[in-house]
């Protein structure tokens, strides 16, 4: 088989952040230039329209509903204070919104006319979000701040009559509440009042303006899809996901159409119907996209088709459009696979591992336990060539979060890893979403390091493969993710020939001590907090078990990451390097929590390559 440089696969494209507007363009997000910018296609794969041309990536496009221009945001070398931009697709011409480059601001949407959009941004005090509401053709300070917030609050859009908009607020990842707020008072509604956890997530007006879908886990372990009645408060349930996540909604207001998603062991199934009723669907054929993840839906005029960004392991993500009430689905973008051949990309396989506890489960109905081994869910990928006689070597790959999930998307390093002889091991551990939320709270606070011992036992099923060298194990990840590398080597020392921190945390205390004051009660949250865990989150902090560590570690971090502060990188590899072990490191200057630019890439990952085959 033909190999490919790790350059090559860096420039396999990617589209995504479909919006279709009102007179049908469809507007995305495609990084042919090295970073996410704006562009729009009027046909299926016709040769798209750039409309941005930045240095730095654009988070997001939301087309006017009325005229021929859209908002985008943006932040400056990965600071994650993104601010908001107009963009006039006839002229060209870009308005800056906000500036105000100081505070983050976070999308609320439109109203119906496009005359005002609505947003929350911490302008007022870093550590909280309040909500203003603003004119399309005013700037700065014209906006009107119409709710004084204190805590972590997001917009999710306007109601059908304009005159309220749903305010979301997040205590912690699995913790939520939902309100209304009326603009013209500034009165604020609680709607979700509740004991404990719950998650109010992915909220959507319905179309009467009555009620509110989203999606909860209030008396369930996974998330199903809900209908609150706002003026009774009662909650009626629309879909039910089963074992599985019911991930979110759209909803068109004047069709009355709606697709929601489930996240089937990492995979999207995608459901499209009619409110017949408030809360009763008649389903539409299942949209038919690739096998894979999708998401990002939003409504054409009249709600007759929608456009959706689908991306598989071994296609890259395209914005795909469906007819709503056939399920037929056109791609409309191409993407470039940077001349790979897309018949050599390899299809991951989905596995499940035992771990060492027990999976103790209670049913409602007979109030009956059942004890079981746990196992946990992964993604297993071997090269097409025949492995070496002593087997291929692996890189365990570490999801960060640490409520994320690794699903089946498209990734070009793996691909890359693959198509050069290395297998991919890629582990949901207990902490991860997408498995309800007992699982995601098995590794909360005191139950830190069981997540770790998920992937020593990895990396003993990986063993019992004939096909895979056992000496020869990498681990690597990002954020959440290096945390997890870095303890992984500290733990179990002896299982790792070499280890990848990326933007990693390897002390808890500085890392809650250093963050964004926007985020630190939502880490404290899962990780536990400064003033009552401080002792157990040194005991558990790898920077302080690094006598343990024997393997080479590669730390690669930006400068301007505003999650985990690039001391954590800092204090690592002068640690690691006192104890003898050999260390490389990388700091970007214009790069914040990963890496945006495409130049960088190359640099980080090509420095990865060299350094897997140094020491792999």
């Amino acid at each position: 088989m033909r190999q490919y440089d790790i350059e090559r696969y860096l420039n396999v494209r990617n589209a995504g952040g479909a919006d279709l507007g009102p007179d049908g363009r469809l507007s995305f997000l495609l990084d042919t230039t090295g970073t996410g910018q704006v562009w729009s296609v009027r046909e299926p794969e016709s040769w798209p329209e750039q409309h941005t041309f930045f240095e730095e990536s654009v988070s997001f496009v939301d087309s006017s509903p009325e005229r021929s221009e859209a908002v985008f945001g943006m932040d400056e070398g990965g600071n994650e204070r993104a601010q908001l931009y107009r963009l006039d697709y006839e002229s060209g011409d870009i308005t800056d919104l906000t500036d105000m480059p100081e505070a983050k601001h976070r999308w609320g949407g439109w109203d119906s006319t496009g005359d005002r959009f609505a947003f929350a941004s911490n302008r007022r005090d870093e550590a909280v979000f309040d909500v203003y509401v603003q004119g399309r053709d005013e700037t700065g300070d014209d906006a009107e701040l119409v709710y004084e917030g204190d805590g972590w609050l997001s917009v999710a859009g306007w109601s059908p009559s304009d005159d309220r908009l749903i305010v979301h607020e997040a205590h912690s990842s699995f913790d939520h509440d939902v309100y209304t707020l009326d603009i013209s008072t500034g009165d604020l509604t609680h709607h979700t009042p509740h004991e404990g956890d719950v998650r109010y997530s992915g909220p959507e007006w319905g179309p009467d303006g009555e009620g509110v879908y989203l999606v909860t886990d209030r008396d369930t372990d996974t998330l199903r899809l809900e209908r609150l009645d706002l003026a009774t408060g009662e909650f009626d349930v629309v879909a039910d996901g089963g074992e599985w996540n019911v991930d979110g909604v759209a909803i068109d207001e004047d069709s009355r159409r709606l697709v929601y998603s489930r996240n089937v062991d990492g995979y999207t199934e995608l459901t499209a119907g009619e409110l017949v009723a408030p809360d009763r669907i008649d389903e539409f054929p299942a949209p038919d996209l690739p096998d894979g993840v999708a998401g990002g839906v939003s409504f054409g005029p009249e709600g007759e088709r929608f456009a959706v960004t689908a991306t598989g392991s071994t296609h890259n993500a395209n914005v795909y459009v469906v007819d709503a009430t056939t399920g037929e689905a056109e791609r409309w973008t191409r993407a470039s696979t940077a001349g790979i051949p897309a018949d050599t990309f390899v299809e991951r396989e989905l596995v499940h591992y035992p771990t060492f506890d027990v999976d103790e489960r209670r049913s409602s109905a007979s109030e009956t336990s059942s004890r079981t081994g746990r196992e946990i869910p992964a993604f297993f990928s071997v090269p097409e060539t025949e492995p070496p006689e002593s087997g291929y070597p692996v890189v365990v790959d570490i999801h960060g979060g640490p409520e994320s999930q690794r699903r089946p998307s498209f990734a070009s390093v793996t691909q890359y890893l693959l198509n050069n002889g290395y297998a991919v091991f890629e582990p949901n551990v207990r902490g991860s979403s997408g498995y309800g939320k007992v699982y995601s709270g098995l590794d909360d606070v005191e139950n830190r390091m069981d997540s770790v011992k998920d992937i020593r036992e990895g990396v003993g099923w990986l063993h019992d493969h004939p096909e895979v060298d056992p000496d020869r194990v990498v681990a690597m990840g990002g954020s959440y993710g290096g945390f997890m590398v870095l303890a992984s080597l500290t733990e179990y020392p002896d299982l790792w020939a070499a280890g990848v921190d990326i933007v990693g945390i390897a002390n808890f205390v500085t890392f809650l001590e250093n963050t964004g004051d926007w985020r630190r009660s939502l880490r404290e949250a899962e990780y536990g907090s400064l003033a009552e865990d401080r002792e157990f989150l040194e005991s558990v902090s790898p920077i302080n078990n690094i006598d343990r560590i024997e393997a080479p570690l590669f730390v690669l971090h930006g400068e301007n990451d505003p999650r985990v502060p690039v001391g954590e990188a800092e204090q690592i590899v002068e640690e690691a390097r006192a104890q003898g072990v050999p260390v490389r490191k990388l700091i970007f200057d214009d790069e914040g929590h990963g890496f945006a630019k495409l130049d960088n890439r190359i640099e980080a990952y090509r420095g990865i390559v060299d350094f897997l085959a140094e020491h792999v």
